[in-house]
């Protein structure tokens, strides 16, 4: 299993950014599909999850309004839309194979995205 995030950086709050996760090594449009992210001082924090054939999308509570999940099954591709972006949205932003999970439990193997959101 492998996974490579990109499409973080630097952006002023209110702003909006795309981040992309490209999967390889695994029957991509079998599985769901997870981003996570770890924010300073906290464990890894579920975001949002979407089913292998795309008709469901999960998110956590306070992520439903401004994160919009999708993916791409032909490019193997996962993609998170966060729009409205806040000083708290700053962290790392990981895709994890699987359904919804938090801390210990998301195995992690890319290295993640920074997203610095900062005026």
């Amino acid at each position: 299993v492998q996974v490579v995030e990109s499409g973080g950086g630097l952006v002023q709050p209110g702003g909006s950014l795309s981040l992309s996760c490209v999967a390889s090594g695994f029957p991509y449009g079998l599985y769901s599909m997870t981003w996570v992210r770890r924010t300073p001082g906290k464990d890894l924090e579920w975001v949002a999850t979407m089913n292998g054939d795309s008709v469901q999308a999960f998110y956590a509570e306070s992520m439903k309004a401004r994160f919009i999940i999708s993916r791409d099954n032909t490019r193997k591709t996962l993609l998170l839309q966060i729009n409205d972006l806040k000083v708290e949205d700053t962290g790392t932003y990981y895709c994890v194979r699987g359904g919804p999970c938090s801390g210990s439990n998301c195995d992690t193997r890319g290295q993640g995205t920074q997203v610095t959101v900062s005026s």
